[in-house]
């Protein structure tokens, strides 16, 4: 390993509640001040904290789990490779100035050999892909300094020859001092108990770019015999000189972030806290503003594991907007001390004529801390945001996955997911969201949950293991990634957990008017591995005989969602209560494959590596996939599914595919369920695309792409495409991030057109200053109604309703007792359509009055001017 240019170094920082993580703060921004030889240095308060897992608010630790505060001191706990501690009030900027760093520090792990490749000291100048700070702390590169494992001196390449004996505590100094353009660097060592120096070491010809930037303590091993021991403790870190800007808003926690979510007057909130669980007497309470007071409505303890919290409050009034905050009351050694988080219970907009829901999915960590996305996103004033699944993926911010022990897995966990609500908390600081974790968020590549079991890691933790079903993770471990994630939900439908006592969280969420199915696509879906014929030979979800055709496999025994969720959705598509108007169905991924690769691809393990074609070029020969992580298999389950949800015309909300769609589901005939838009990657990992192979008598969409129309995916199934954003070159950079399509949805529901307008926007676009700058295809604006394109047969006599306003009509067949659909309708007429010839049971109700009337026996008019009067 080359020290001067240190290997990426992982972390997470972040802003106060009152700073909008969209902006990157300045020197010269209110609350930034530089420190002169006149101002009061920074020095590190660990002395002032109790024990506990983290290293307070100004710094963030890489890897989380890796530093700890025992007894005053920053401990990096492992002897691993490039650990390190970054300042977050405090960066380097590029006024030609000097500056001071000062650590006192004790080598612990002396079991190591005493090699160079070994150090600890300081990072300077350290950056990131972006010029944020944020994005330095968790990939930046800089400058080390510091001592070698040999006792030397060392600013990057260079090293003293004199030695110092590791075993005993020092004093380590770097000062940092112009000299013309350039800068000298002077590293000092003094014993502690006398105050000597004991070697001093000095590097000339800086240049500015070396040391502007981020500063940080690192812990480097780069060969340790014993890794899970301590490596070093600092203590007493002090930084000064005109050098550094320093802005004591540019903390991270003890409060990160905090969702919510206002269902049937209950108002649920998840604060997510730092690891302080262990500092005793410890109280976090929600408040309220009220008459420019904070009032407390409830407090709640700290879950040990996921270090939430959780807050539920009945009758909550949502006809105003009401200010909150957490309020974390937190002792220190000397005093008690009071950290606040900020925010909005926006009034439900149930007068509205439109609801806005943002839609997000698939977070890389490309972009970190993607600046551009909330500021963009917040122009459009969504009603609520749906993250659908991926919040971030096992090599987000580096170092992989921890998978044991769970106290260490958990923060690993957190880790990833601080780095998720740090980019994107601003998104729902003031409104709902719905956040549902997906394959990634616990740690697989693909999940088939075959209803909770365990999967094998005896031979690996990759296919081998996910193929034949079940978590990898322990069940408390995912437990918990799902309260983090999804306990701010409505209630689950069924409570009752699945196998391992996994918990659900499948449930409905009725806001605005409108009513959103929540789906767990992954839970139980079976293993293709465990359900197709061994000739099949699957390997993570890919059918690696080309020989073996799965179309002729409709009717195999695999579940996709299950009963329960099956039952669940029939009985939602039913229920209009709460005044609800319209309906969404929410998902990690839809029922469907839009997606191909080069003919006689049998795995999408290339996907990353295909070339990115230019913007109108047309790839040729692809094919459509078979990926059985889609939900376009089992073929029956899917076709089960579609015909539950058509049955309330609910739009498809979804995830997971990295490649965003509007398609027209077919289950018999093309267009014969409803529509599906599966949103962009916010950071494309995986970036899919839609070829198809364009045969003779293709009929592309009126005045779109040739891969519109109608097509059937690599399981048969009927889609009629209407809008792909396939990958193309934009000549922007980085282009790993704005070639791969990414970006957001936005989903605007008309209560009174009875329609749904879909956006499709990519993620450096300004709404405001390019309307007109969607990706190619969108808007699409659906009505209602046509999320059930079932031909009719015939229409019953048309329905004039009095006494109601906007009822609910239920259409049931007499012949075999089943709900044809429900819908509430706009006004007071409606003339309903059926399927086949027959008799027919018509139920209309107005929910909220408790009104309700039934007619029998009723058969198709005649004609259009066939009415019927119900009075109420």
């Amino acid at each position: 390993m080359k020290r001067r240019n240190a290997v990426k170094a992982i972390a997470l920082s972040t802003v106060t509640p009152h700073i909008l993580l969209g902006e990157t703060k300045k020197a010269g921004m209110p609350g930034d001040f530089l420190i002169s030889s006149q101002s009061a240095p920074f020095k590190s308060p660990w002395h002032q904290w109790h024990d506990m897992l983290w290293t307070g608010p100004e710094f963030w630790g890489n890897r989380l789990q890796d530093w700890q505060i025992r007894d005053g001191k920053a401990i990096c706990i492992v002897s691993d490779k490039n650990r390190s501690l970054h300042s977050l009030t405090c960066q380097l900027t590029d006024k030609q100035e000097g500056f001071e760093s000062s650590v006192t520090l004790e080598w612990l792990n002396h079991q190591v050999p005493a090699t160079a490749d070994n150090y600890i000291g300081f990072r300077i100048g350290a950056k990131g892909k972006f010029e944020d700070y944020r994005s330095a702390a968790v990939f930046g590169e800089g400058l080390d300094a510091g001592i070698t494992g040999t006792g030397q001196l060392f600013i990057g390449e260079k090293s003293s020859e004199k030695k110092v004996n590791i075993k005993e505590s020092l004093r380590l100094i770097l000062q940092v001092t112009p000299e013309g353009n350039q800068y000298v660097l002077r590293l000092r060592a003094f014993d502690l108990e006398n105050d000597s120096l004991l070697a001093e070491f000095t590097s000339e010809d800086v240049q500015q770019k070396d040391i502007t930037g981020n500063i940080a303590l690192v812990s480097h091993f780069l060969d340790a015999n014993s890794a899970e021991e301590p490596s070093v403790a600092f203590a007493n870190w002090e930084l000064k000189g005109g050098k550094i800007r320093q802005n004591p808003a540019q903390t991270f926690g003890p409060i990160c972030f905090a969702q919510y979510t206002l269902h049937d007057k209950a108002l649920k909130l998840n604060a997510q806290l730092a690891p302080i669980e262990a500092i005793p007497n410890h109280k976090v309470a929600l408040q309220i503003k009220e008459n420019n007071s904070w009032k407390t409505l409830q407090e709640s303890t700290v879950d040990p594991l996921g270090r939430l919290v959780q807050f539920r409050i009945e009758n909550w009034n949502y006809s105003n907007a009401a200010p909150y905050r957490i309020r974390l009351e937190l002792p220190h050694k000397n005093n008690i001390r009071e950290y606040f988080y900020e925010g909005t219970i926006a009034r439900e907009p149930t007068q509205s004529d439109q609801v806005k829901v943002a839609v997000f999915s698939c977070n890389a960590d490309y972009g970190f801390p993607d600046n551009e996305i909330t500021p963009h996103v917040l122009k459009h004033k969504p009603h609520l945001a749906v993250f659908l699944g991926d919040q971030f993926y096992e090599s987000t911010g580096g170092f992989g996955i921890q998978t044991s022990p769970i106290e260490k897995s958990s923060l690993d966990y957190l880790r990833k997911w601080y780095m998720f609500g740090w980019s994107y908390r601003e998104v729902f600081r003031n409104i709902p969201v719905a956040i549902i974790p997906d394959d990634h968020d616990v740690y697989h590549g693909n999940v088939w949950g075959e209803g909770g079991k365990e999967a094998p890691t005896d031979q690996g933790w990759g296919y081998a293991a996910q193929d034949q079903g079940g978590y990898k993770m322990p069940p408390a471990w995912v437990n918990m990634v799902q309260r983090t994630q999804t306990s701010h939900l409505p209630d689950p439908y069924d409570l009752n957990p699945v196998k391992q006592n996994i918990g659900v969280y499948y449930t409905n969420w009725n806001y605005g008017g409108i009513s959103f199915a929540i789906l767990e696509d992954r839970k139980f879906k079976s293993a293709p591995k465990n359900v197709l014929p061994e000739e099949a030979k699957v390997s993570n979800g890919f059918i690696q005989n080309p020989e073996f055709d799965i179309k002729k496999y409709y009717d195999v025994e695999a579940e996709l969602l299950g009963e329960r969720q099956i039952k669940f959705l029939n009985d939602w598509a039913s229920d209009w209560s709460d005044g609800v108007q319209m309906k969404a169905v929410l998902s990690q991924t839809n029922f469907c494959t839009v997606a191909t690769l080069p003919e006689g691809s049998i795995i999408d393990q290339i996907v990353p590596q295909l070339p990115i074609p230019p913007l109108g070029e047309y790839v040729k020969g692809d094919a459509p996939t078979t990926d059985m992580d889609s939900n376009g298999w089992p073929q029956k389950g899917r076709d089960e599914a579609l015909k539950a949800i058509r049955k309330c015309f609910a739009l498809h909300i979804a995830g997971d595919q990295h490649l965003a769609s509007v398609v027209h589901y077919g289950v018999d005939e093309f267009g014969d369920a409803g529509y599906a838009f599966a949103g962009p990657a916010l950071n494309n990992l995986w970036p899919r695309r839609w070829w198809p192979p364009l045969t003779e008598g293709h009929e592309p969409l009126q005045r779109q792409p040739p891969y519109t129309g109608n097509f059937k995916d690599g399981f048969g199934n009927l889609m009629t495409v209407h809008s792909v954003a396939n990958p193309h070159q934009t000549n922007k950079e980085p282009a790993i991030i704005y070639d791969r399509a990414t970006g957001y949805g936005i989903v605007t529901f008309d209560k009174n057109k009875r329609t749904m307008q879909i956006e499709c926007w990519p993620r450096y676009v300004d709404s405001e200053k390019n309307p007109d700058g969607q990706y190619q295809g969108w808007p699409i604006t659906i009505a209602q109604q046509d999320n059930y394109g079932r031909k009719t047969a015939g229409y019953l006599a048309t329905l004039r309703m009095e006494g109601v306003k906007d009822p609910v009509v239920q259409i049931i067949n007499e012949e075999n007792g089943e709900i044809e659909y429900t819908l509430r309708i706009k006004g007071n007429y409606y003339r309903p359509k059926v399927f086949t010839q027959g008799k027919y049971t018509v139920k209309v109700c107005e929910p909220e009055s408790g009104k309700e009337k039934t007619l029998t026996r009723l058969v198709m008019a005649k004609d259009e001017n066939d009415f019927i009067t119900i009075k109420f």
